[in-house]
């Protein structure tokens, strides 16, 4: 027997508004209405089916510094560029954590700070990830 990661919580102010960003760079939705915030997941899928689902939970102080934990993503039927410019049109914006210039990642932040990456491979279109 073994576990599997479910679930990734992530603290911020204003779970409302990191929920828009969230859902439309991962194709999520609302799935969860909690008193302290929100789960967001694939469309339709049960729990442990699919891609872990990402809870976003109102903290008056979100940690800042950085984690030693955070999320990757990757394009899914573009390439990276093309993601770049949709993610940053969605309101994220290029972060600095001591990059080189030479990776084959973009490091990223949500609108709230909280850094990701965008991975350079295509790994297909969104619909065929879990269907």
């Amino acid at each position: 027997m073994a576990c599997r990661i479910t679930g990734l919580v992530l603290d911020c102010h204003d779970p409302d508004r990191l929920a828009e960003f969230w859902c439309a760079v991962l194709g999520y939705e609302v799935i969860g209405h909690e008193p302290d915030g929100l789960e967001l997941g694939v469309p339709g899928a049960r729990l442990g089916d699919g891609p872990p689902t990402l809870v976003l939970a109102q903290s008056e102080n979100p940690k800042r510094a950085k984690l030693p934990l955070h999320i990757d993503v990757n394009p899914a039927g573009s390439d990276q560029e093309t993601e770049l410019a949709r993610l940053t049109a969605l309101g994220a914006r290029p972060a600095d954590v001591g990059q080189t210039g030479e990776e084959s990642w973009v490091v990223l932040q949500d609108p709230e700070g909280n850094e990701f990456c965008l991975l350079r491979k295509d790994i297909g279109a969104a619909g065929k990830q879990h269907g």
